[in-house]
């Protein structure tokens, strides 16, 4: 500044005049220094930077500069010029410093900021993360990062001390505690969450509360993002995965196994005894040839040793067509490629009632895929189906207006109307 002074000075110019161009040359010699460091900051260092991160083997640094942690970074090198440059302007030097700082400190907020960011993406392209979310800590490591950063930024503008402010804030602490209620509460939950290992990213989780019913895609400070399987996203709030109920179906998936569960409904009236035309027929299906053999080899032994009159079917022990139907279906099973055959594997009549006898199916597809479970499951009842009238078996089922019909033509024709 005495140098443009001395300068302006052999021109004969007024001292106030002087004083006022001497101040404008500065403030643009300053610009153009701000300027031309910005240029070397952005065009030369930042490029060399980025060059060196692109031609190392590391992809960690590769994720920090994808979230502009450098060139955010690169905004600090005129601030710190400005700063250091206040004092030429003796009369507003307090308030340049203030605003440079002021500046510098939320380009630092902003450079934490996207580091949080960036340690997030990095700790995601770990497998752990799925098992570990941290993104509820980073949420709270940005709250206070911003809380800190703000009161840093109102004590360098109004001139006191941090601390002071701080002390004041415990005044404050219920408003706070209301105003931060639900962050409070979802840190408290994440940190339960992840070390009681109760639900992970990609997890498919049931929560009829919520009609909430699909894979987790996301876990935050405040909120579980859910994709329903109808791809619509329910948010459920954290801490109600602690005080309410639901269900992880994640034990399944890691089992390989996905239960089916469906009962086959039986006509009452078309469970019989066996004739010997039936036992000839179930001889020669392949899954029963060894089982009716067995079974009538035992029968016999049997009727003869408790000399049964066996010309009554209701005398002695008989084979039944139900019987041999669930023993079909219990071989079909046991042979079939997509049953589980280390997992629970049973065919059991459960208690007759107004829908006729119902044949449960309790076993578990090798395929925990949705859209093969359910083709699976199909294809075996498609099976059960197609097979039951070669027991001599009915699936029961209510009269239909076909029915109906049906009855009233074959009435109507033995009447001769």
């Amino acid at each position: 500044m005495e140098f443009i002074k001395n300068q302006l000075d052999g021109y004969g110019m007024s001292e106030q005049t002087i004083g006022y161009l001497s101040n404008m040359i500065m403030v643009v010699f300053i610009a153009v220094v701000c300027i031309l460091a910005n240029f070397i900051a952005k065009k030369i260092v930042l490029k060399t930077i980025i060059h060196i991160v692109h031609n190392n083997r590391y992809t960690w640094d590769n994720i920090i500069l994808e979230k502009k942690v450098f060139h955010k970074l690169s905004h600090l090198v005129p601030a710190i010029i400005i700063y250091y440059s206040a004092s030429t302007f003796l009369p507003y030097q307090a308030l340049i410093e203030k605003a440079a700082l002021t500046y510098m400190i939320i380009v630092a907020i902003a450079v934490f900021n996207a580091l949080l960011n960036a340690f997030d993406a990095i700790y995601r392209s770990y497998e752990v993360s799925k098992i570990r979310p941290i993104k509820g800590y980073i949420q709270v490591a940005k709250i206070v990062l911003f809380i800190v950063g703000g009161i840093v930024v109102i004590s360098n503008l109004i001139g006191q001390n941090p601390l002071i402010i701080l002390s004041g804030l415990g005044a404050l602490s219920a408003v706070l505690m209301l105003i931060f209620k639900d962050s409070i509460l979802g840190l408290v939950a994440g940190v339960q969450l992840s070390s009681n290992d109760m639900v992970r990213v990609g997890d498919w989780i049931e929560m009829p509360k919520y009609n909430a019913d699909g894979d987790v895609i996301d876990i935050t400070l405040n909120t579980v993002k859910v994709r329903n399987f109808d791809k619509t996203i329910t948010m459920i709030p954290s801490y109600a995965l602690i005080s309410d109920s639901f269900r992880n179906w994640r034990g399944m998936q890691v089992s390989g196994g996905r239960r089916i569960k469906r009962s086959f409904h039986i006509d009452t009236s078309s469970i019989g005894f066996c004739t010997e035309e039936m036992i000839e027929e179930f001889k020669k299906i392949h899954y029963l040839t060894d089982y009716v053999t067995t079974r009538l080899d035992e029968i016999n032994a049997y009727n003869r040793e408790h000399q049964i009159n066996t010309e009554s079917k209701v005398n002695g022990r008989q084979l039944t067509n139900v019987g041999v139907f669930r023993e079909y279906i219990h071989q079909y099973l046991r042979n079939h490629p997509k049953i589980h055959q280390e997992m629970t594997l049973i065919v059991r009549q459960l208690a007759p009632g107004d829908n006729g006898l119902p044949l449960e199916i309790y076993a578990f597809s090798n395929d925990t895929n949705w859209a093969v479970y359910e083709s699976v499951q199909a294809d075996i009842f498609d099976h059960i189906f197609a097979v039951a009238p070669t027991f001599g078996l009915r699936a029961f089922q209510n009269p239909t207006g076909h029915d109906i019909a049906q009855l009233k033509e074959s009435t109507q024709f033995s009447r001769g109307y």
